[in-house]
């Protein structure tokens, strides 16, 4: 498999989304990922159905979705850990690689002797990445980690819903996403690091951590003022207007970036005094008299179907855009120009491919490439042991008798 990381192998010791994640990034980008996995069970996402991944005649496998959108481009390979010879060929198989990536709870691993204190003498060039939900350190460094957890722990649902609701959870889970994309950039950054010094080292990911980073402008704002924000609906706590609107027909959303785009949309809407006015000159002023504003541009989207706001508004570059259901997004020109959706052989699916969410990442010498499909439960572990440790089928089939594999 070609890539920037093409040579780099990685053991993954990752379940569930936030490590998954992070994986998926670097086989995307060229590693070779070994997905280590329970003989027998394998992640749990692979049940989290329905829905599953249907065969050729339409009838559920034993794929959920869930797993599929976050395991592609790995070799699974099934080994038991509790067992002595799992952990000895775990250690064997990690001295064949340059990253270790695992999200078991604090000391998890220490069990199976694949901790990094112990891991860390005979490994000194291993670049070993922990993601967790409350980090390795610190009181909460023993209690796992829940995307909804950490999504409300971490300030996040404080600020989401609207202002007379309840907190409300982001659609997606967060939390697990911007862990494992923290984790994938620590892990090259590590790697740079590595080919310049020699030196592994351990990456301590928690979910918490990368949480509070995403609060962003709401925890800048709290830390700049010593105010709390609060739940402010679709609307920005420092730019208006820039929330949903309802037009005659339908939503859509509205970007007002500065004042001369609100000049422009004031024009367009017919309404060239309003951008005169004292009160709504600035855009500071706007946000001081919010909701004075907010109610009078409610009176003026109603006027008007959508289309009417979208044809008119863009010519004159003032952000505005449809609120697209999950369809009509994969639907959507730009979305196809960009090739977000694709399509891979899989052995459950028989002659139909199955549709992911490609890698975002555009490059333009060493693009993201799909060499594997999501792996089936052990799929690859004859593969993995041959390759790795050259391994003879019939120490292999033994290893298999005694449930190591």
């Amino acid at each position: 498999m070609s890539g920037p990381l093409h040579g780099v192998r990685v053991f993954d010791l990752t379940r569930i989304l936030a490590g998954p994640v992070c994986t998926q990034i670097l086989g995307d980008l060229g590693a070779d990922v070994i997905k280590v996995e329970r003989p027998g069970s394998g992640d749990d996402t692979r049940k989290f159905g329905p829905p599953f991944l249907t065969d050729g005649a339409g009838r559920d496998t034993t794929e959920s979705a869930y797993f599929l959108g976050t395991n592609r481009n790995k070799r699974s390979l099934t080994l038991d850990l509790a067992t002595p010879e799992g952990q000895e060929l775990a250690r064997r198989i990690v001295a064949r690689c340059a990253v270790l990536v695992e999200n078991f709870r604090l000391g998890g691993l220490a069990k199976y002797g694949l901790a990094y204190d112990q891991l860390k003498a005979d490994f000194p060039r291993l670049v070993y990445c922990s993601i967790t939900g409350f980090g390795h350190t610190g009181p909460y460094a023993a209690r796992p980690g829940y995307d909804v957890q950490i999504q409300a722990m971490g300030g996040l649902m404080s600020v989401t819903g609207e202002p007379d609701g309840e907190p409300q959870k982001v659609g997606v889970p967060i939390a697990d996403i911007m862990a494992g994309m923290y984790a994938a950039v620590a892990v090259n950054a590590a790697l740079r690091h590595l080919e310049a010094t020699g030196e592994g080292q351990h990456l301590d990911i928690a979910m918490l951590d990368t949480l509070v980073a995403t609060l962003s402008i709401q925890g800048l704002n709290y830390l700049s003022t010593g105010q709390v924000p609060g739940r402010l609906g679709n609307a920005h706590p420092s730019i208006v207007p820039y929330q949903v609107f309802a037009a005659a027909d339908g939503n859509l959303v509205l970007a007002v970036g500065n004042d001369q785009q609100f000049q422009r949309f004031c024009e367009f809407a017919g309404v060239p005094e309003l951008a005169s006015e004292e009160k709504f000159r600035t855009n500071d002023e706007r946000v001081r008299h919010r909701d004075e504003l907010i109610k009078r541009l409610d009176l003026i989207f109603a006027r008007h179907p959508r289309q009417y706001w979208l044809d008119g508004l863009e010519p004159l570059n003032v952000i505005c855009g449809p609120i697209n259901t999950i369809d009509q997004v994969f639907a959507h020109p730009q979305v196809r120009h960009r090739g977000m959706e694709i399509e891979m052989p899989h052995v459950l699916a028989g002659d139909k491919p199955i549709h992911l969410i490609a890698s975002p990442m555009k490059m333009s010498a060493t693009p993201p490439a799909y060499a594997h499909p999501p792996p089936t439960l052990g799929q690859h572990t004859d593969e993995v042991l041959q390759e790795l440790l050259d391994m003879g089928q019939e120490e292999i089939e033994g290893l298999r008798r005694r449930g190591v594999i």
